[in-house]
């Protein structure tokens, strides 16, 4: 993804796509493991006080359930620190540091505790929408300026537009201020606050007020390329959000719409996302008789197989760098075993566990590894990626000079699919 944008655009949400999720989420299970009880045990005596003996969860999934020593030991030792410690203490913070521990334990990679502002910032990536103006801000030549405007935001429907210099929100003058702290200020906290931003455009300066509402972040864009006397219909898509599939198979009926001859599915820098969207999105092209991966627990292998009846025939290629992680891989390695394309590019990142999120009443987070996904054909490719077919490396000029014709991966891939 920062490979194909300005690098000095950042989100009104600064953290539009996390390029460190390299995660395949999938929802969370009905009961809770060891693990969780602890630190369910923990947010409790955050919250309520509880000492030791009956832990009761408010949704009734336990109950009635004595805690274990182990977990007493756990308490002891909170309240001997909390008590006696003789310095000043953050109760939160100490518990935090308890929760991060256990995680930290699992020396793995993928299982991380993570706090409220990072858990918010997570969420609001993988569910593909957030609270805020739906714009888009950078700093140039010491000015912030709206870099672009999102489809039906409230930015849009207020009449804001791309190169607007923003002088003042709420207000207090821009200048001096970093792009983070302007962005905090018009994402604002809750839907329907109102904020006003003065702006200059075209020499004139203008009052523009804004509701800020429910954005949904675009995950997929498309557009049609002419090659050989042929139509090759571009799908990008930047992560696998809860909103990814309803997009991607928007976009793609378009592009049948525009008579495309063929696909090619550009995952470069797509760190991953939820995994019931790649399951969606891949059963778009392969039937019920096609295995879409297969899932390894315990020793155990199952595969997972497409979940509609729809298919397609045209050629597909799947374009792919090392930063294509997790949810892009399945998509690759899919598209390559079962349905017979190609991939372009080279080796994705490597990626093969699967995550469970989980959320904890404080706001914070944890996600933990549960799963390995292997390929349709049931390779690994943990720590080693799925291969390109045609190995191509992005050419220097295209950094310096971005576009459809300096992408040697994007030339290639054209060439490939309209010969």
């Amino acid at each position: 993804m920062a490979f194909r944008k300005n690098k000095n655009t950042i989100e009104e949400m600064d953290h539009f796509v996390d390029e460190e999720i390299r995660e395949v989420i999938i929802e969370k299970k009905s009961g809770f493991n060891t693990i969780e009880v602890v630190i369910i045990m923990i947010i409790s005596i955050l919250f309520g006080g509880l000492l030791g003996s009956v832990l009761t969860y408010t949704k009734g999934l336990i109950s009635n359930e004595r805690v274990p020593g182990e977990l007493e030991e756990l308490v002891s030792t909170y309240h001997t620190i909390q008590d006696n410690y003789y310095g000043k203490l953050d109760k939160k913070e100490l518990l935090d540091s308890a929760i991060k521990g256990m995680v930290d334990y699992l020396d793995d990679p993928y299982s991380v505790y993570m706090d409220e502002d990072t858990s918010e910032s997570f969420n609001e990536t993988v569910n593909g929408e957030y609270t805020g103006i739906g714009a888009q801000v950078t700093q140039r030549d010491g000015k912030s300026v709206v870099h672009s405007v999102f489809d039906n935001s409230p930015a849009s429907k207020a009449g804001l537009k791309k190169d607007d210099i923003i002088l003042e929100v709420a207000g207090k003058s821009v200048e001096g201020k970093s792009l983070s702290e302007i962005t905090t200020i018009l994402k604002g906290e809750k839907e329907g606050t109102k904020v006003k931003v003065k702006i200059e455009r075209d020499g004139v300066t203008m009052n523009v007020t804004l509701s800020r509402g429910v954005v949904e972040l675009p995950s997929v864009t498309q557009k049609v390329i002419e090659k050989n006397h042929k139509k090759v219909g571009v799908l990008t898509v930047d992560v696998f959000a809860a909103n990814t599939y309803k997009q991607f198979k928007k976009e793609l009926l378009d592009l049948e719409k525009k008579k495309m001859d063929s696909l090619i599915i550009d995952v470069r820098g797509n760190p991953g996302g939820h995994l019931t969207q790649v399951t969606k999105i891949l059963s778009l092209f392969l039937n019920k008789k096609k295995i879409l991966y297969n899932i390894e627990n315990k020793g155990k292998v199952e595969p997972v197989y497409a979940s509609s009846k729809e298919s397609r025939k045209y050629d597909i290629i799947v374009l792919t760098n090392k930063s294509s992680a997790s949810a892009s891989e399945i998509l690759a390695a899919a598209i390559k075993e079962s349905y017979g394309g190609k991939t372009v590019g080279v080796t994705t990142y490597g990626k093969g566990t699967v995550q469970k999120a989980f959320a904890l009443e404080s706001g914070a987070s944890i996600k933990y590894t549960t799963e390995k996904w292997l390929t349709p054909k049931g390779n690994s490719i943990d720590k080693k990626g799925v291969p390109a077919d045609l190995v191509v490396e992005l050419d220097d000029q295209y950094f310096t000079n971005p576009s459809d014709e300096t992408d040697t991966q994007l030339q290639a891939a054209l060439d490939l699919i309209t010969k």
